[in-house]
């Protein structure tokens, strides 16, 4: 069996920047990618735009060419995807990564499909597949969606929005233009200083104005069939009709799978222990790359600040 240089966990952008200084380096690598190439960007809501302007988001120099000063998902799948395309990067797709262990400083790495050998392994899965459960009753039901893509399937129909950062203010807004009434409920006092910039005055006036309902400092405790029951600031205990919740509490990295890899994880957020100027974790030849970094703060690494990793790791596996 071949042993590579190098297997990449995740063909999100940071992944595919790994490959493509891989290659730039004649360093041989796979790509293994449990779903399409830039997994969690086709997951996205539809009409979603990024923070950065397009120069930011671009990886190895490729020009990002963007018709709006912030692009949209469309043009970051575009981008993304016909540069695998274009560079016809290693890429096994539909393979989910189930096991990594070392022998003899050498990685086997079990997947859904095949073992493979590799000599270095970057895990660059981002964080976008576990959502970050309420833990109430009633979470399960089939009418309470962790990811939301469109707003068409809840016009005229009664939503809870839970949360206040860029996808449940995104979720209620466009929720509402289509004809839904929309209710949120927000843990904290007020909308979370994060949201877009140009999209936070639109959610306050339509709060202030009344279209959109909002109970701030609120906790939901519990979801029926036809309702939902929540606790406003003043401890009250309300029940509201609801037909829909759209659930936008964040999401987190797949733990477990950093651990059983052997990465140890420190604090309250989980942090995976890593070497700042290599990205080497506490298992040798081990790396990061991109927003799993941050374990439960996700908002600490994005595309934009997480670009470098590449350069860095392969710089470090080349030094060895």
């Amino acid at each position: 069996m071949e042993i590579l240089d190098i297997l990449i966990i995740g063909a999100g952008p940071i992944g595919l920047n790994c490959a493509l200084e891989a290659e730039k380096n004649d360093l041989t690598y796979i790509i293994i990618e449990k779903g399409t190439i830039v997994n969690s960007l086709y997951r996205y809501p539809l009409y979603m735009r990024f923070f950065s302007t397009a120069e930011k988001l671009e990886i190895a120099k490729i020009p990002f060419i963007s018709t709006a000063p912030k692009p949209g998902r469309q043009e970051a799948l575009e981008y993304y995807q016909g540069i695998a395309r274009q560079k016809n990067l290693n890429i096994n797709l539909y393979e989910k990564v189930v096991n990594v262990t070392k022998q003899n400083d050498i990685f086997h790495i079990e997947t859904s499909k095949a073992e493979y050998r590799a000599k270095n392994v970057i895990i660059s899965t981002g964080f976008y597949d576990i959502p970050n459960m309420m833990n109430i009753p009633g979470e399960n039901l089939d009418k309470v969606k962790h990811y939301y893509t469109e707003p068409y399937p809840y016009a005229r129909q009664k939503i809870v929005v839970i949360g206040s950062s860029n996808s449940a203010v995104d979720a209620a807004l466009e929720t509402y233009r289509k004809g839904a009434e929309v209710t949120m409920i927000v843990r904290h006092s007020e909308i979370s200083e994060s949201v877009k910039y140009w999209v936070k005055p639109d959610i306050e006036n339509r709060i202030a104005e009344g279209s959109i309902t909002a109970y701030f400092n609120s906790e939901l405790m519990e979801i029926k069939e036809h309702t939902v029951v929540f606790k406003n600031e003043k401890g009250e205990t309300n029940e509201i009709e609801n037909d829909f919740v759209l659930a936008m509490t964040g999401y987190l990295p797949d733990f477990d799978f950093l651990k059983n890899s052997g990465i140890e994880l420190q604090g309250e957020c989980l942090n995976p222990l890593y070497h700042p100027e290599t990205m080497e974790t506490n298992v040798k030849n081990l790396y990061l790359a991109g927003v799993v970094c941050g374990g439960k703060d996700t908002h600490l690494w994005f595309i934009e600040n997480s670009r470098i990793h590449a350069e860095m790791i392969v710089k470090s596996i080349l030094s060895k």
